[in-house]
C-alpha cells in the first residue's frame, strides 16, 4: 500500500496527469509559442471539434497549465509556465536524490 501524496507531490502529479495525453501536450506547445489564443484558433487545421479542444483545455486549466479569459463571445487561453516549472523542480529533486543514492551504491561496491 502506498503512502498518501504530500502537497508538494500533488501539484506535479496533476501536471503529469494532464500532460499524459498527446493532444494536451500539443495544445501546451501551441500556447507556449506565445500569446493568448481562442478555441477557434486552437481547433483550426486539426481534426478535433471545438468541443473536444475545449475539454482538453479545461483539463489543462484545472492542472494550472493554462488560464482563460473571456473577451466578448470568445474565450482566450494562455500558457502558464509556473506549474511546469514546479513539476520540473520536483523532478530535479527526485533526480538529485537518486544521484546521491547511486553515488553511495557505487562507493559501497567499489570498496
Amino acid at each position: 500500500m502506498s503512502k498518501p501524496m504530500s502537497t508538494a507531490e500533488a501539484a506535479p502529479a496533476a501536471v503529469f496527469a494532464a500532460l499524459g495525453d498527446p493532444t494536451r501536450i500539443a495544445l501546451v506547445a501551441r500556447l507556449s509559442a506565445g500569446g493568448m489564443q481562442s478555441i477557434s484558433a486552437l481547433s483550426s487545421g486539426g481534426r478535433m471539434t471545438r468541443q473536444a479542444v475545449t475539454k482538453h483545455l479545461r483539463a489543462l486549466e484545472k492542472a494550472g497549465l493554462v488560464e482563460s479569459r473571456r473577451e466578448g463571445r470568445e474565450t482566450l487561453f494562455a500558457y502558464r509556465p509556473r506549474e511546469i516549472d514546479a513539476a520540473r523542480a520536483f523532478l530535479d529533486q527526485v533526480s538529485a536524490r537518486w544521484d546521491e543514492r547511486l553515488d553511495r551504491l557505487r562507493a559501497f561496491v567499489e570498496e
